[in-house]
Parts: structure tokens; C-alpha cells; sequence
């Protein structure tokens, strides 16, 4: 790992912001917008690029393009299709440095969680190499007498996606190698505050030789969204982001015949049993909550301590989250880096300040702390509250950064009570030894993902990922089998060659 010191004041003259394009039918495209938006570095608060506020004119061209590229892409044998995402793939081994320092730089996480972020897209490309027997329809002989069926899964046409900013690598690979290697052609609108490592992806894709309009990226904002979710060429559109968002993505969508899987938000409970191991399951929940600073739909926001082991769990817990070195990303000892914007910052800030007002007690304020040479960067501190109630602001809603509750209950129906009267319904652990406890929980709670004795629960490529209620709209999840069954179509095909029918030469 490199070793990294403070910055040192730049003497060279600064260098021309990069104004990032478009990719649209195999090129780099400037578009027609006038209208760009400032790109930071998260630690220092730097302009690093500016992206620009693509029009609903710059949308439809990638999505004609795309279309366009449709016929001839769905006629390619899978096999053939495979064998770009294997130059993808190779390309992106040997480029991860770069895209991991890239995805730091702009987002801020730290470089080990940037390497996870990318190696967990590369996952499902792993998976996707095997779409030929992924894809594979069924059938079966004599459904009835001289008839045969047969069902085949087919591609649609054009699909899009909308991707969150706090994983800009993995995220979109949750969809374009699923689509486009089920046949379909593609087009994704990166989160605007994280374009650059999606850029240097695509760069990588555009050497991977894809056929021109199969793959396209299109950069912007809200116009960008409505126009995925109205188009009359697009089949489908996929979306992470806040359950508000979500829940707008869906109806749109659906209101215009689209195929819809929206993620939305989070509020993920850890619930620690009084036979959980104390210092491995507090050193998990530091990790859940505090991790990417926060900033994932998996990560363990509220605690939920039986009342036998509660107050030794949150000395425990409080002590370790002491030891986490908040700074830059990119520096080898940093155990949290900043949150993605000075304004996602504020909204932090205004969610601690509600929990002080509403009673709870802060064990940990992470309001003022400072980084030194960082002074611009958007830094928030790891933050505890003690004492807080169910019905309290800060742990009901989704708050997206270093905040971590701890609650006390009476017992396991007591937290999952707590749990099931949440709207979102992501993931949620528990921390036992007890097979009994875990199995009851897995049972009784309104989850999409479980844990047990994990602290984020995320499936691998080959299994599907999405949560439940106001976390998720729509009835098919991310990559997995969920992907296959929502990038293609079933045809069924019911036959009868009855051979005790004369054939015409014989009659």
C-alpha cells in the first residue's frame, strides 16, 4: 500500500478542470447542455471536474442509439456476447488501482473500501460470464398427448439505470453486465456527485470492442431520470437511491409501461442476545455503522442491546469507535473518511442536533471535528447516541452517515417488535450463539436480507440483493436470479407434430 503524507503547497500551475462527456453509440460526446455541475473532492473540498446537466434531448439520443443497436445485439449468440465482458473484466484487474483511488477521491471513502466497492462489481461479472447457462429456458415432452412445450427467455430491448453515489463502481455493475449480456442494450446515468471512476470504467469498456450503441452513459440529474422513466423506447429502468426518489422512479416507470426495480432506503438494526461473544459483536457494529462513514443501505445504524449485556455492549462499543482515525481516504491509517458533500454534511449535522432535543444522550459528538490540512474537507466525527427510544427521529429515519443508536430491550420480541414497526425493511443482524434465537428471528422479522453475527449482510453476485417494504419498489431484486428474470421475457411455445397424422406426400 502506498504510504501517503500531508499535502504540500502546489507551486506548478493548477491544471484545467476536466469537463466530463457523455458516451453515447461507442463515443466520447459533448452535450448539447450548457448546464454543469462542480464535482469535489470530499477531503479537501476541491473542484476536481464538472459534470454536465445532460437535456431530455441528450437522453434520447443514447436511448435511439441504443435502440438502434438492439436488433442486431439480441441476435448474438450469447456465447460471442460473453467474450467482451471477459476483455471487461481483464481490463478492470488491470486498471483497479486506479479506479479504486478514483472512486476515494471522489466519494471519500478509504482505499480498502474502495477496493471492496470495485471487487464486489467485478463479482458480477464474474457471474454474468456464465449467462448462456444463467439464460436457459425449460422444456418439456408430451404436456399432453403428440404436444410438446418449450419456454425460452428472451431480451427486450433497451434498459437504463440510475445509480446512487455511495458505491460509484459497484453499483451499476448490479445491472449493465446483466442487461447487456442478456441481449439487451443499455444506458446508465452515473450519480452526478461521483461521475469520474464511471468514466474511467467506460473508457475501459470502450476498448472492450462493444458493437456501437450497446452501451452508453449519459451524465446529469433529475431530466435524466423522468426521461428513463417516460421514454417510449426504454423496457425498464433500474434505481438506487433514498425511498423518496424510489418511490417516484416506480410509479413513473410503471404509469408508463416500464419494467421497474427501485432500491430505496435504510434503517438496519444490529440486535445483540445476552450469549453474544461482547468483543467481536461491538467491534462488527463499529465496523456496520461507521463504515464508508456510514453511507451504504447496509450499514447498522440502531443497536438493539439486551437489557443483561447492554451496558457492558455499549462501553464496549463507545471504546472501540474511539479508536478510529477519521482523514483522508487515501492515507493508509484513516479509519473513516469524509461524507460526501458539505450539504449531505448539514443534514447529518440537523439529525444530531434532533436527537439531542428529543432526549437522547451523545456518548460520542462528532460535530466539530477537524482534520488538519483537510480544513475543507466535509469531515463529520463518529457519533453515539445512548438512551434513545423507538419512536425517536434518529432511529426511525434513515440518516446516512457515522450516527449510531443503542437501545435497550427486554428481550428478542421486544427487539423485533422494534424492528417490524420500522418502514424500511433492508437488513437487519442479530449477534447469538443460540441456533434457536437466530432461526426465530430469521422467522418472525419483515426483512429482505438477515444476518446473523454479521454486521452487513450483502449477498454475493449470485444471490439477489433488495430489502422490503419502503426499501424496495417493485417485485424483482438486483443481480442474482432476480436480474435474469427482469432483463428477459418468457416465450412459451406449445407444438404438436402428431407423427399418426398423414403427411401430405402420403395422402
Amino acid at each position: 500500500m502506498e504510504t501517503l503524507t500531508a499535502p504540500q503547497k502546489k507551486t506548478s500551475p493548477a491544471k484545467e478542470i476536466q469537463k466530463i462527456q457523455n458516451y453515447v453509440n461507442g463515443k466520447w460526446v459533448t452535450p448539447e447542455t450548457t448546464e454543469y455541475l462542480d464535482v469535489t473532492n470530499s477531503a479537501t473540498g476541491e473542484i476536481i471536474a464538472h459534470v454536465p446537466v445532460s437535456t431530455g434531448k441528450d437522453v434520447s439520443s443514447a436511448i435511439e442509439a441504443a435502440q438502434a443497436a438492439f436488433p442486431a445485439w439480441r441476435e448474438t449468440p450469447p456465447a460471442e456476447r460473453v467474450k467482451y465482458f471477459f476483455r471487461w473484466k481483464n481490463l478492470l484487474e488491470e486498471n483497479f488501482e486506479e479506479i479504486a483511488r478514483l472512486c476515494t477521491i471522489e466519494h471519500g471513502k478509504t482505499l480498502i473500501e474502495s477496493r471492496g466497492d470495485l471487487r464486489r462489481g467485478i463479482d458480477n461479472i464474474d457471474n454474468v460470464i456464465g449467462i448462456p447457462s444463467l439464460i436457459m429456458g425449460e422444456s418439456f415432452e408430451d404436456i399432453a398427448k403428440g404436444i410438446d412445450c418449450r419456454s425460452v427467455r428472451r431480451p427486450l430491448g433497451v434498459f437504463t439505470a440510475i445509480a446512487p453515489f455511495n458505491f460509484p463502481p459497484m453499483v451499476p455493475m448490479w445491472f449493465l453486465p446483466y442487461a447487456v449480456a442478456c441481449g439487451n442494450t443499455f444506458v446508465l446515468k452515473p450519480s452526478e456527485q461521483v461521475p469520474l471512476s464511471q468514466v474511467k470504467i467506460f473508457e475501459l469498456i470502450d476498448k472492450c470492442g462493444f458493437p456501437a450503441g450497446v452501451v452508453n452513459l449519459v451524465n446529469g440529474t433529475k431530466d435524466v431520470v423522468n426521461t428513463f422513466c417516460t421514454h417510449p423506447l426504454v423496457k425498464g429502468v433500474s434505481f438506487v437511491g433514498s425511498s423518496p426518489v424510489a418511490k417516484h422512479v416506480y410509479e413513473t416507470g410503471c404509469k408508463h409501461g416500464k419494467r421497474v426495480q427501485a432500491l430505496g432506503g435504510a434503517k438496519n438494526f444490529l440486535v445483540a442476545m445476552p450469549d453474544a461473544n461482547i468483543d467481536v459483536a461491538a467491534k462488527v457494529m463499529c465496523d456496520s455503522g461507521f463504515g464508508c462513514a456510514g453511507e451504504r443501505c447496509l450499514a447498522g445504524s440502531v443497536i438493539l442491546a439486551h437489557k443483561d449485556i447492554y451496558p457492558r455492549l455499549r462501553d464496549k462499543v463507545v471504546s472501540i469507535a474511539k479508536t478510529f482515525k477519521v482523514g483522508n481516504g487515501l492515507y493508509p491509517d484513516t479509519g473513516m473518511g469524509p461524507v460526501i458533500s458539505k450539504v449531505h454534511k448539514e443534514k447529518v449535522l440537523r439529525y444530531i442536533e434532533t436527537g439531542i432535543k428529543e432526549g437522547a444522550t451523545l456518548l460520542m459528538d462528532g460535530r466539530n471535528v477537524t482534520v488538519p490540512g483537510h480544513e475543507n474537507g466535509f469531515f463529520l466525527g463518529l457519533t453515539i447516541f445512548d438512551n434513545v427510544k423507538p419512536e425517536m427521529t434518529i432511529a426511525k429515519e434513515e440518516i446516512f452517515g457515522p450516527v449510531v443508536c443503542i437501545i435497550k430491550v427486554e428481550d428478542l420480541d421486544h427487539a423485533i417488535s422494534i424492528i417490524n414497526s420500522n418502514p424500511y425493511a433492508n437488513t437487519s443482524s442479530i449477534f447469538t450463539d443460540s441456533g434457536s434465537a437466530a432461526r426465530e428471528f430469521s422467522y418472525k422479522i419483515d426483512i429482505g436480507m438477515i444476518g446473523i453475527n454479521l454486521g452487513v449482510p450483502a449477498p454475493m453476485a449470485f444471490f439477489s440483493f433488495g430489502g422490503a417494504k419502503e426499501s424496495l419498489f417493485g417485485d424483482l431484486k438486483a443481480h442474482g436470479k432476480h436480474s435474469i428474470y427482469f432483463y428477459t421475457d418468457t416465450k412459451t411455445i406449445v407444438s404438436r407434430w402428431d407423427h399418426t397424422m398423414p403427411r401430405k406426400s402420403e395422402q
